[in-house]
């Protein structure tokens, strides 16, 4: 290992050390004053008379802070649930704007130097390590030592990497107040872009930006003399950066709703929500361009692209996941499970998340237009099911946190609706497909072993078939590894795109277009 990829390793652990360690070192103190200013008004009296034993009380951890919290907070909202006092019961969660309110430490105080010495360190470490690699994208993985990496081949530092990601993605969801500390640091940039607080979403698309960004470095770097990786890397890195991050900040600033411009449903599962509805109609036109581009994009703008050029126009060139996929997750492709088993759990999972994502939004606009008459609150129940098991379990939780255990793109691969959808459009209605040259293919399984999505591709390109898998992303990336030129993605006459006979795998009769 180079003395600058030491470095470059030693100045990452060292701003993630700073980065895990800032939580721990912060305490917290309440006033009736603070209280007030982070709660509604409906709520302020209630809970100012509440939290009373609280006020000139300081609690060193974040834990002790909630305990308390919880203490005087639970009991009076169970009593009131327990009459059935509905109009009375605190629903809101105020216990990450109180923690942050309350919250007293360096992440607030230094919040540049706390930058600094955590996220400026990680990414600062991480562009020296990817500088200073020499990773080539013809080289078979057999013969770079990935299968007997620790980190790459589920080995113990790969473990602990998926667990920290796992714990992170939990805190962030259910425990933000957890990240307080983290949150306060960021403030500053936050300010600056939208003329607001950050949030603990706000530190999320910060770090998730940044590391597209600098593992994005990485993929330009490997595959410096292959131009389509080259643009595909740095479009998912701009799409991110401006459509993700940026620019729904800046809309925040100028007083307009918060909208991200490529997220189309049913990837943006709450589009159609009430409460998204009636944000959209009362912005004033911006607002009703963003319902009406939204309502294009799923209507047309996901047929006609994909018509014309696969899912791969999204899945692998502007969505934010496959940003995060192919670039922090790049490591881990191999992971990807190929067996038929695995290829049958995904077509039942992936479509079973589409069918609820259609289900729970035909309910949610039939509710909204009957003025919630006709199903009450049974959407909102819908809703946080959804919520919770699909937008933050799965596609946060698993989605990225099992990327050593099961490779890169385990969301996009058996979760996403919006691939589903994409899938089923290039499955029987698409020009797109990866082409073949079986008498050219010598069987090194290059292909086969980088593809992200499970696919044998080698098996297709032995017997010559194109790949017109409705899970293949079109990343491009069994092409570039192929040593003989067998494989290209092309846009071509629907005509002969597939092929009418099944390859035969096992004892098993399997049409692996399907």
């Amino acid at each position: 290992m180079r003395k600058s990829e030491v470095i470059g390793l030693i100045l990452f652990f060292v701003g993630l050390s700073v980065f895990t360690t800032l939580p721990f070192l912060s305490q917290y103190r309440l006033s009736e004053e603070l209280l007030r200013s982070q709660v509604k008004d409906i709520h302020r009296d209630q809970l100012a008379e509440l939290m009373q034993p609280m006020y000139g009380q300081t609690y060193p951890s974040t834990y002790s802070f909630l305990t308390a919290y919880s203490s005087y907070f639970q009991p009076y909202n169970e009593e009131l649930k327990a009459k059935q006092a509905w109009d009375q019961v605190i629903w809101d969660d105020y216990g990450f704007a109180l923690a942050k309110a309350a919250m007293d430490g360096p992440g607030k105080t230094n919040p540049w130097i706390s930058l600094g010495l955590s996220i400026g360190l990680i990414v600062l470490g991480g562009i020296l390590f990817n500088f200073s690699r020499q990773d080539t994208a013809h080289a078979s993985l057999a013969h770079t030592g990935v299968f007997h990496s620790t980190l790459k081949n589920r080995g113990l530092l790969g473990m602990l990497t998926g667990t920290y990601l796992i714990l992170f993605y939990v805190i962030l969801y259910w425990f933000p107040a957890y990240l307080a500390p983290l949150v306060w640091m960021v403030d500053p940039i936050s300010q600056f872009l939208s003329g607001g607080p950050a949030s603990q979403w706000f530190l999320y698309g910060l770090v998730y930006t940044l590391a597209i960004g600098v593992m994005g470095v990485r993929m330009l770097l490997k595959y410096r003399d292959n131009r389509y990786q080259q643009l595909r890397t740095a479009s998912l890195v701009f799409f991110q950066t401006a459509f993700a991050f940026i620019i729904p900040e800046v809309l925040v600033l100028l007083n307009k709703p918060y909208f991200d411009f490529k997220n189309i449903w049913p990837l943006d599962y709450d589009f159609f929500y009430d409460y998204q509805l009636d944000t959209f109609i009362s912005s004033g036109g911006l607002g009703l361009f963003m319902l009406i581009w939204g309502i294009l994009l799923i209507v047309l703008g996901v047929p006609l692209f994909t018509y014309f050029y696969g899912k791969r126009w999204y899945c692998s060139w502007v969505c934010g996941c496959g940003g995060l996929a192919e670039t922090v997750g790049d490591g881990f492709r191999h992971l990807s499970d190929k067996s038929l088993k695995a290829w049958q759990w995904e077509r039942w999972m992936i479509h079973g998340v589409l069918a609820l994502a259609i289900v729970m939004t035909t309910l949610t606009i039939v509710n909204y237009f009957s003025s919630f008459s006709l199903l009450g609150q049974v959407t909102n129940q819908l809703h946080s099911f959804y919520g919770f098991a699909i937008g933050s379990a799965f596609a946060g939780v698993v989605g990225t946190g099992f990327y050593p255990m099961m490779g890169n793109r385990v969301w996009c691969r058996f979760g996403c609706p919006l691939a589903a959808y994409l899938g089923l459009v290039q499955r029987f209605k698409s020009r797109f497909r990866i082409t073949t040259n079986g008498g050219q293919c010598i069987s090194c399984g290059n292909c086969s072993t980088h593809c992200e999505m499970g696919i044998d591709v080698r098996a297709y390109a032995q017997q010559g078939q194109n790949i017109v898998r409705s899970s293949c992303v079109g990343c491009g990336v069994c092409a570039s590894v192929c040593p003989r030129g067998v494989l290209k993605l092309e846009n071509g006459p629907e005509e002969g795109r597939i092929h009418e006979f099944p390859i035969l795998i096992g004892n098993d009769s399997i049409k692996l277009r399907s």
